[in-house]
């Protein structure tokens, strides 16, 4: 049971009162998995004391596990009651005990007032690529190219052929070169030559990385010439590909390319219709939800630079001496605030469209995205906490509530569209009662 506090502008303080009942399931829930999980000796599975399973675990364990599901719960639950849009919030947990109901409280600040425009009168123009005969050519002609093989000649090198050079010097290796892709001054000096000549190449001017290489040459040695060889389109081609023939690769390839077409013209509606959405919304950002959503990305990408090896400081202080660390800060409070009002924006027309996911379609995506991460769902609960799970959840409004709207506006998939063509009537109206819980809080920072 969630009951409001106080509410003082975006600032507000309500409390979560967990029954005895729900407490008491949560301790057995939890001892019930310790039991079967945790090994002592001298005991078979599942049938050692309370107290022996404790001192392995240690004091205190069982409390703060019972205490961290009940907040996952009830969280994101008592937000929803209360239709309360949280940017982020504090949790004040109260005593925990079996037996006794479990209370918290919960200070955070809501979303700014979004108020959006006309977006029902919305034109989305955006279409899938058209699948001509012309684009099935070129893609097989692409398989071509990358199926090709090669064979040695003696001639000289035409612009098509793989050259393998020798690069003369100390840190002169051996490598082939594809005149095809071959940068032009590659192209030009080698075009013409034979298999034996020595050849100097200009490099000209150019920078690598924070490093300026002035023009200089380099002299190689021509060690083979091989021509491209393309294989017919013909069955023995197809086959070499696990195609039953060439008519069948034809008919698969067409259909693959028209599912990708269709994908890129749902994507490029759904950015359309999103445009139109943010450009027509009247809102007010505070800068703290601004720095905090930069502050996040910031996070994500020292995050990544560490996971390549690169430390966040040896990167700043690179950017710094390039002149570019304005720059980049700059681009990362764009792209924040660029961010926040899509969320802002998509999040109120799941409310205004009083879109609605049900406990079972949480627990069905859930079970998926666990799933998909070698997790138990109980894992990634655990490893999302209250907030993530908060946010996932509306990451889930948002995205059912774009979908509703693009269908509305007849903007959406192929796919839905004809699932909405064949839905009986009074269906969606059944849908819509068996759905529960409306929730209209946006995704945690």
């Amino acid at each position: 049971m969630a009951e409001l506090i106080s509410r003082e502008g975006n600032k507000v303080e309500f409390k979560v009162s967990v029954p005895a009942a729900e407490v008491n399931r949560m301790y057995d829930q939890v001892w019930a998995g310790l039991a079967r999980d945790v090994r002592v000796p001298g005991f078979r599975p599942g049938k050692a004391p309370r107290k022996v399973i404790e001192g392995r675990v240690g004091k205190g364990y069982v409390e703060q596990e019972v205490r961290d599901r009940l907040l996952q719960t009830h969280y994101p639950q008592g937000a929803r009651d209360l239709k309360l849009n949280l940017v982020d919030a504090t949790i004040d947990p109260q005593n925990l005990a079996s037996g006794q109901s479990f209370d918290f409280t919960v200070r955070g600040e809501t979303y700014p007032e979004v108020k959006l425009g006309d977006w029902r009168g919305a034109s989305v123009t955006a279409a899938a690529p058209e699948i001509t005969d012309e684009v099935l050519g070129r893609t097989l002609a692409d398989l071509q190219e990358r199926n090709a093989t090669f064979e040695s000649v003696e001639r000289p090198i035409e612009a098509s052929d793989q050259v393998t050079i020798q690069e003369q010097g100390e840190d002169g290796g051996t490598y082939p070169i594809y005149l095809d892709v071959a940068e032009e001054h590659v192209r030009a000096a080698l075009l013409g030559k034979q298999k034996g000549d020595t050849v100097e190449i200009t490099v000209p001017a150019h920078q690598h990385g924070d490093h300026e290489h002035p023009e200089h040459t380099v002299t190689v040695t021509v060690q083979d010439v091989k021509t491209k060889q393309l294989q017919e389109l013909n069955d023995d081609f197809a086959k070499s590909l696990n195609f039953e023939g060439i008519d069948k690769l034809r008919t698969d390839l067409r259909g693959e390319l028209e599912r990708r077409a269709q994908q890129e013209g749902d994507n490029a509606r759904r950015e359309e219709f999103v445009t139109a959405l943010v450009d027509g919304m009247t809102v007010d950002i505070p800068q703290a939800l601004l720095d905090r959503r930069r502050e996040a990305m910031l996070e994500e990408i020292k995050d990544d630079l560490g996971r390549q090896g690169v430390k966040w400081g040896e990167y700043e202080t690179f950017m710094k001496e390039q002149d570019k660390l304005d720059e980049f800060m700059a681009d990362l409070a764009k792209n924040a605030e660029t961010r926040v009002r899509r969320d802002l924006a998509l999040e109120q027309l799941a409310e205004d469209l009083n879109v609605q996911v049900s406990d079972l379609e949480f627990n069905q995506t859930m079970s998926a995205l666990a799933q998909a991460n070698n997790l138990t769902p109980e894992q990634l609960s655990s490893q999302l906490g209250p907030n993530g799970l908060n946010s996932y959840y509306i990451s889930l409004m948002r995205e059912k509530g774009l979908q509703q709207a693009l269908t509305s506006l007849g903007a959406g998939s192929q796919d839905e569209q004809a699932e909405k063509t064949e839905q009986p009537a009074g269906e969606g109206a059944a849908e819509e009662q068996s759905t529960a819980h409306p929730e209209n809080q946006p995704a945690g920072e």
